[in-house]
């Protein structure tokens, strides 16, 4: 491991995130986002906000993304040198004030943006206008055994109008958090639940903004939110979940998962936890 790669590893131990990391070159992102253009084309917007589940399996351009080496590098940095592909997701949040009503999804793996204003975030929301309410990633996902990062791979920019990602930074020490049915409408998460505001410390909230092409990458307890998308721009990103080979799937009705698409990425796998595809 580079010295740099040992600092992002401490720096991510310490505060459950890192932000801003360069992935793509103006070729790559322009590629990939001429490719994803296609897709809405094909199947229309309503479909590629959430629908895009797992289709690293079906084109290669997205395997290139999921698989590509500055991407592993960070990730074999956290995790160690044996990595498996656990699940990924295009997401689009399309600006919020051409929506109707919002879509409840099986995934919460979206990430938005810091707080606007209190006032104009108390009229968004109760409008029922999409955001993401406080939650921890690992509250979803039935694994054991080892963390599960989340890449969020920008091919918008992500910026506090469009909704970038705000966390809390550290908050991935305090283990799983109690959460409830959320109080505003338009709550993202499908099972509508969110961490009360009193166990967040919204105060601490830091605003994680990305460019085009930049990625950020969290740790499946850490505290994270968003606000809805109130621009008028786009902001599309691709979302990937990572684990170490030692990580298993569990039995949990309450966080119930199928992980499908499960492949190494990296590395040599002894435990073959996931090789049972009906899991």
């Amino acid at each position: 491991m580079t010295a740099s790669m040992a600092t992002l590893k401490e720096t991510y131990n310490r505060e459950g995130y890192l932000s801003a990391l360069p992935i793509l070159s103006e070729t790559e992102l322009r590629e990939a986002r001429q490719a994803f253009s296609e897709l809405e084309k094909e199947f229309g917007e309503e479909y590629t906000q959430y629908s895009l589940h797992n289709v690293h399996l079906q084109y290669q351009w997205v395997m290139g993304l999921a698989k590509h080496p500055r991407v592993l590098q960070v990730v074999q940095a956290v995790l160690g040198d044996d990595v498996i592909l656990l699940d990924s997701r295009f997401i689009c949040k399309y600006p919020a004030l051409k929506a109707n009503i919002p879509s409840k999804h099986a995934d919460d793996s979206i990430v938005t943006s810091e707080e606007e204003e209190v006032k104009e975030d108390m009229t968004t929301q109760e409008n029922g206008l999409p955001y993401v309410a406080w939650h921890q990633d690992m509250r979803y996902w039935g694994i054991a055994g080892g963390p599960v990062l989340s890449v969020w791979l920008a091919l918008d920019d992500s910026l506090k109008e469009n909704g970038a990602l705000q966390v809390i930074p550290g908050s991935h020490d305090s283990g799983m958090l109690p959460h409830r049915l959320a109080v505003m409408p338009g709550n993202m998460l499908s099972v509508n639940q969110e961490i009360p505001e009193e166990l967040v410390e919204p105060e601490k909230a830091v605003l994680c903004p990305l460019l085009a092409g930049q990625m950020s990458v969290h740790d499946g307890l850490l505290v994270h939110a968003s606000d809805p998308n109130t621009s008028q721009k786009r902001r599309c990103g691709y979302v990937i979940r990572y684990v170490p080979t030692c990580a298993y799937p569990i039995q949990d009705p309450d966080r119930p998962r199928k992980f499908h698409a499960t492949m190494l990425v990296s590395g040599t796998d002894q435990f073959k936890n996931f090789s049972d595809k009906s899991l």
